[in-house]
């Protein structure tokens, strides 16, 4: 779980395993972190996103309603949406921290991210994008390529701050009325030191390609 006084957005990433890429301490911290979740019932389902940075500031939250075929496409819908709000407020260098508690999509981000390093430029795994999903993928990776570095990291659901928004957007629609805010980050805390390594839950724990 997070440590005391720590920001909650920031602890959760640091605590949790990034598929297929792993790296030093000194590239863990984000300027800013965004949290998705997307939610599906017959009745109608919902997509939730939170933001903040690095030094634990609220940048926004967002809970609206939803129609999604299934849940699958709920949670990249949900992500499309937190990128775009994320892109909205922070700067085209800035560093992101993607929180999500969808296997296969914190798995197609990090496959994305890496694909663009690769002078084919396809993924070292196939993406597993459901096809109804296409064209929020397609703005997902426009997203990505538009900001300085992104990871995304796997986090459980029970400790996913978007899930009550997204599975309860009408309770939690006063959200959406809070001031928008454009907030940078405190400066960067100095690099650690170069003997460090990365913590066990950084790690590739799959034995997958690793990358810094």
């Amino acid at each position: 779980m997070a440590a005391h006084g720590r920001p909650a957005l920031r602890d959760l990433f640091d605590e949790s395993p990034t598929p297929h890429i792993a790296h030093p301490p000194r590239t863990h911290h984000r300027d800013f972190y965004v949290a998705t979740d997307g939610s599906f019932r017959e009745a109608g389902g919902g997509l939730g996103a939170v933001i903040e940075t690095r030094d634990g500031t609220r940048v926004a939250r967002v809970a609206t309603t939803d129609t999604p075929p299934n849940n699958n496409v709920a949670e990249y819908r949900a992500l499309h949406l937190g990128l775009d709000v994320l892109a909205a407020r922070a700067p085209p260098d800035a560093r992101i921290g993607v929180l999500v508690d969808h296997d296969d999509l914190a798995s197609d981000v990090n496959n994305a991210v890496l694909a663009t390093d690769r002078p084919d430029r396809n993924p070292p795994r196939p993406f597993s994008v459901p096809p109804a999903s296409a064209n929020h993928w397609r703005g997902i990776r426009a997203r990505l390529t538009g900001f300085g570095e992104v990871r995304a990291a796997r986090i459980a659901s029970d400790q996913n701050p978007a899930h009550p928004l997204a599975n309860a957007p009408d309770r939690y629609a006063h959200v959406n009325c809070e001031p928008d805010r454009c907030v940078l980050p405190d400066p960067p805390e100095p690099d650690p030191s170069p003997t460090e390594f990365p913590p066990p839950s950084r790690a590739d724990r799959n034995g997958s390609r690793a990358s810094d």
